[in-house]
């Protein structure tokens, strides 16, 4: 690489601490405009996706003594839906590259909505471990896809902004489903099920409902898109091909051989940390609550309240990240800080203070995934990116099976929940071990 190549990189990375650039007026209103006419829906669908994978720790509070589910089983049975997901979803991208976004996201909607509203059939532990892992199944390549999806769409200088803004769907599914989820378990149910059945139902058609709307909504890109105009779609493909130039992004003839990169395999083990604290925490989170002394409706108002701090969370770091153009500094140092309030919500004697910890916690947990999801672009294009996400997604979300089961089993032994967080902790302080690792192999191409 000659010296002007080089100089022309290192501006352009996002490992720098220069400040990026100020966006012209153009770069403005076409990323705005992507902005509010893709973001609402995407963020919709992921706001169902989201609710329909934990609003079990909703239902544990009554399921487990109506069909016999002890702690580890319900852990155990938690975790299984990321089994499903992890086999699945690779397989699903690829399915997604071959039938097209709308396609693919309306089977998914409907699979998964089908299979929540099934859990109300659950009658002990075999049957929930097989529903969980049927829906883990029906889900995989949502939220991968929605990523690959980003990359014909969005310059990669914008990238991490926008993953923050599409995550925001995840603290607002959890502010949305507890006091929800609170109220519906106050009562008897309906149609002559249970509470508990009830809120899976309640929970699951929506998605049903929302597989026709992504087939007319979502066009597959800009191309598709009757409200650009024919400059602003130039724009788009001008600025993605100098992404793609600035980073020698290159699609390997064959997707499948980047399963085999060492880039790709390291990200997913930088990235598994997260999904096992997030849903370690979420999947428990009302059973910890509960155990506070509160009532069923109380502990859904409760629960949404570490939500808001994630919400909070995912509109300054991702922003700030991308602003400085900086991405290692900002893993390390807010990875740390939610280990550390995750150790200190286990420490903590009395009720609010576990309580208030366990919200900078969320804060932490929810507000950095969009910076680690910004670094695959920096070497992944085309169907090869389609594969390398989905391979990041699916072992990393291994850890949602590890963090929930985790739990379960530690509290079996131990009699406490309060061990189990101190796992999660320990397991976000390898993810910041493991950041420095990554920084070396994804540096190392451009150095040279």
């Amino acid at each position: 690489m000659n010296t002007e190549n080089a100089a022309a990189l290192e501006r352009a990375a996002p490992g720098t601490d220069r400040a990026i650039d100020h966006p012209d007026a153009s770069e403005r209103r076409i990323i705005g405009l992507l902005v509010r006419k893709l973001l609402p829906f995407l963020a919709l669908i992921y706001v169902v996706a989201y609710i329909d994978r934990t609003v079990v720790g909703f239902a544990k509070l009554h399921m487990n003594a109506a069909v016999g589910l002890s702690d580890a089983a319900y852990g155990l049975g938690a975790g299984l839906f990321f089994i499903g997901y992890f086999l699945c979803e690779v397989p699903s991208n690829l399915a997604l590259e071959r039938f097209g976004v709308r396609v693919w996201f309306a089977r998914i909607l409907a699979t998964w909505g089908v299979i929540t509203m099934a859990m109300a059939l659950t009658r002990g532990p075999m049957s929930f471990y097989a529903l969980r892992f049927l829906l883990g199944a029906a889900e995989a390549g949502l939220y991968p896809g929605i990523l690959y999806y980003f990359t014909k769409w969005f310059p990669l200088r914008q990238r991490a902004r926008i993953i923050g803004l599409l995550m925001l769907a995840q603290p607002i599914s959890g502010i949305v489903t507890g006091p929800v989820a609170g109220w519906l378990l106050s009562t008897h149910g309906v149609f002559g099920m249970s509470n508990w059945q009830t809120l899976f139902v309640v929970s699951g058609l929506p998605a049903v409902l929302l597989a026709l709307p992504t087939l007319r909504v979502l066009p597959e890109s800009p191309a598709h898109a009757r409200w650009l105009a024919p400059a602003d779609r130039a724009w788009i493909e001008r600025k993605l091909a100098e992404d793609r130039a600035a980073y020698a992004l290159k699609a390997h003839g064959n997707p499948l051989a980047t399963l085999k990169d060492r880039r790709v395999l390291l990200l997913a083990l930088l990235f598994l940390p997260f999904p096992l604290a997030i849903y370690g925490l979420s999947l428990w989170l009302p059973t910890i609550i509960k155990s506070f002394g509160v009532t069923d409706s109380m502990t859904g108002l409760l629960s949404a309240v570490p939500y808001l701090f994630a919400v909070v969370g995912l509109c300054i770091v991702p922003r700030h990240s991308d602003r400085k153009r900086e991405r290692y500094g900002h893993i390390v140092a807010v990875t740390s800080f939610g280990a550390l309030m995750l150790a200190g919500s286990a420490w903590a004697g009395s009720a609010p203070l576990q309580f208030a910890f366990i919200c900078l916690a969320a804060f932490s947990l929810y507000a950095i995934q969009p910076v680690v999801w910004a670094l695959p672009g920096q070497f992944l294009t085309g169907a090869s990116a389609a594969v390398g996400i989905a391979t990041i997604n699916s072992i990393g979300n291994l850890g949602g099976y590890f963090g929930p089961a985790g739990i379960g089993f530690i509290k079996d032994r131990t009699g406490h929940l309060a061990d189990g967080l101190y796992f999660l902790a320990a397991m976000l302080f390898v993810a910041v071990v493991v950041t420095f690792v990554v920084r070396r192999a994804l540096d190392r191409p451009r150095a040279r």
